[in-house]
């Protein structure tokens, strides 16, 4: 993963400065078609000397009046949310992401890495709630090209782990990766216990979109209406998500709709069992013993009693 552009200043970024070309963006390079203008200096001239809420008003309104085309202005406008936005909104949560035991071969951790097309290998002793390291492909080459190191254990090479609180602003650990010049970081919660892992491309998606290449399976909708017209939602859609539905679930305590019925229930729910909540009937379609995978939620007001 190369390097993503410098969105954010060092130490508490202000969102003016975004907009400061530097010899890395190299995004001067990009060229408006209609004025020739190089895009970052139009944006500095439309936007020079404003920050905060005043400068996403700005863009808006800027977009709004095609001074900045479409893709521009919601590009910079990602970029200044990233200041609202903490990394357990972004991360990939524990249970999802893979990783390898310590100990494990090297031809083993070898194989992991060209099954999932990871670069990087997050490596745990005993649980992954207690990651102690990464491994990276190109440290796996040196010990592969000799046979007889092939069952050396991954330890040997595998480096110390970036740890971050999961409450920390994005902005801030795009400026910390840049600093450390690494891409990778696992997200802690309160208690010290793994909650996820974050990656640059992680946050470079919340800039552009999705980044898709040859070793990413496809993306399960998160929300899909059927053709019945009830909706089938995965058990992580997030409530407020769900609101466009018309779907109204107010909690504190969770943020998900698996977690939501999980809450309510006061256990896992499993395939088969219903609930319901206002004008909404909800059946669990996929579970196991952890966790809800898909839901699905008609919209079935209560018959009046007569």
């Amino acid at each position: 993963m190369r390097d993503g552009a410098d969105v954010s200043s060092s130490g508490s970024p202000d969102r003016a400065d975004a907009f400061t070309p530097t010899k890395e963006t190299r995004l001067d390079r990009s060229t408006d078609k209609n004025t020739e203008r190089p895009f970052w200096s139009r944006v500095c001239s439309l936007f020079g000397g404003r920050s905060g809420d005043s400068l996403e008003q700005a863009v808006l309104e800027a977009r709004d009046e095609g001074e900045l085309d479409t893709e521009e202005g919601s590009m910079i406008l990602s970029i200044l949310r990233l200041d609202d936005m903490q990394v357990q909104d972004i991360m990939t949560p524990r249970t999802d992401f893979d990783c390898m035991p310590s100990g494990a071969p090297v031809s083993d951790v070898a194989r992991t890495i060209m099954e999932t097309g990871h670069s990087r290998i997050p490596i745990y002793q005993d649980t992954r709630d207690n990651i102690i390291g990464i491994a990276y492909a190109k440290d796996l080459l040196a010990l592969l090209v000799d046979p007889e190191r092939h069952a050396s254990p991954v330890n040997e090479i595998m480096r110390p782990p970036v740890f971050v609180p999961e409450t920390k602003l994005v902005s801030e650990l795009l400026q910390e990766f840049r600093t450390r010049k690494n891409h990778i970081a696992i997200a802690v919660d309160e208690y010290g216990g793994t909650s996820g892992l974050a990656t640059i491309e992680d946050i470079l998606e919340q800039i552009v979109g999705d980044i898709e290449d040859e070793h990413d399976a496809p993306r399960e909708e998160e929300i899909r209406k059927l053709a019945d017209g009830r909706y089938e939602l995965s058990g992580r859609a997030y409530l407020e998500d769900l609101e466009d539905l018309g779907i109204h679930l107010e909690t504190e305590e969770v943020d998900t709709i698996g977690g939501y019925l999980c809450l309510e229930a006061g256990h896992v729910p499993q395939a088969g069992e219903e609930f319901r909540f206002d004008a909404w009937l909800f059946t669990i379609a996929e579970a196991d013993v952890k966790q809800i995978r898909r839901v699905v939620a008609e919209h079935s007001p209560e018959p009046v009693e007569a």
